[in-house]
């Protein structure tokens, strides 16, 4: 079988390629075995404000008008509701805080995303005595249903292989890539934390950051905005909240912890005051690197060996800008923006 591309990995970063290649008429195939949880797991936020220093995400104007676009996308291709437009409030713990918040939406790149009104808050279940700041134009995607109806639509249209890549299968062909009964132009390695097992990109600095969140039923608590505190309160309707996120650099498993679960919600206790249930608890191994930028290139000796990693805590919103990036730099020469290349690192 003769096809333009093969990917490796079928999380955020795989899927935004593969919408990508859908768009451009690309042949492909898709291999993943279900091993990397990231994008599973994944709060699902797009939020184009970093809320800890009221700072703007890397190239937000076009990651949330891209991101926005493909979702859109895919829900029509799908048929199906991905996208939850959800506001964000920030919760302000003095007036310092408020006052920064002013400071900051006068900023170049956060103006249009951050409301200069103090909302107050009226939920007797919630301690915010200094009131809300909303970040505006953020919603959620349902990362879940995403990868499960993406990867189905894939098995219908026969492109999904779902057993473990062997990379020592690998054949390198004159201007191909040969891999079993597939001949490819070229191939695509999107899978996550599970670089480090990919001898041609393992020496790339992806350190892999493990989140854990927890689910719970609240039936008193009745929020209808993503709440940020000290953690993230994200509801899913029918009096569920996701409870969010730890970040543990030493741990590299999938497996969920008693110590992340006692750290989730004693900071939540913190400023929530009504009775909950936890009714679930999830892990996964985030692709981060250390200069806190995406991997996206091409390997030096291989050329038709490409990466696209380390999306991070923002996967959902980065990944179909660094998705058309790769693209338009394998089919057009046109060149990665250098903050992402992956060469930087070689």
């Amino acid at each position: 079988m003769k096809i333009d591309y093969i990917i490796v990995g079928c999380g955020l970063a795989g899927i935004a390629f593969c919408e990508q290649l859908l768009v451009n008429n690309k042949t492909f195939v898709v291999f993943d075995d279900s091993s990397q949880q990231s994008s599973t797991v994944a709060g699902g936020l797009y939020n184009p404000v970093t809320l800890k220093r009221f700072t703007p995400v890397w190239r937000n104007k076009e990651q949330l008008e891209m991101a926005i676009t493909a979702y859109e996308r895919i829900e029509q291709r799908l048929k199906l509701k991905l996208d939850y437009k959800v506001p964000v409030l920030r919760r302000f713990t003095s007036l310092e805080e408020q006052n920064n918040w002013f400071i900051a939406s006068d900023k170049e790149g956060l103006e249009a995303y951050m409301s200069t009104t103090i909302l107050k808050n009226t939920n007797k279940c919630i301690d915010a005595a200094f009131g809300f700041g909303e970040v505006l134009q953020t919603g959620r995607i349902d990362t879940k249903l995403l990868i499960a109806e993406y990867k189905a639509f894939l098995r219908q249209q026969d492109l999904l292989n779902e057993d473990a890549f062997n990379y020592n299968a690998l054949i390198h062909g004159d201007g191909s890539v040969n891999y079993n009964n597939v001949e490819a132009k070229h191939i695509i390695f999107a899978e996550g934390f599970g670089i480090h097992k990919n001898p041609y990109f393992k020496h790339l600095p992806l350190e892999g950051t493990k989140g854990e969140l927890v689910t719970i039923h609240a039936p008193d608590l009745k929020l209808d905005f993503v709440l940020k505190s000290s953690v993230f309160v994200i509801p899913l309707g029918n009096d569920l909240y996701r409870i969010g996120a730890t970040y543990e650099h030493k741990d590299k498993t999938n497996t969920i912890s008693a110590e992340a679960r006692e750290l989730l919600l004693n900071k939540l206790n913190t400023f929530i005051n009504c009775p909950f249930e936890v009714v679930n608890q999830v892990a996964g191994i985030r692709p981060t690197v250390k200069d806190r930028r995406a991997l996206v290139g091409t390997h030096k000796a291989f050329k038709n060996y490409h990466i696209l990693n380390g999306l991070g805590t923002r996967g959902v919103m980065i990944a179909p800008y660094v998705a058309k990036q790769l693209f338009e730099s394998i089919e057009h020469q046109t060149p990665i923006e250098a903050v992402i290349d992956s060469r930087r690192f070689d």
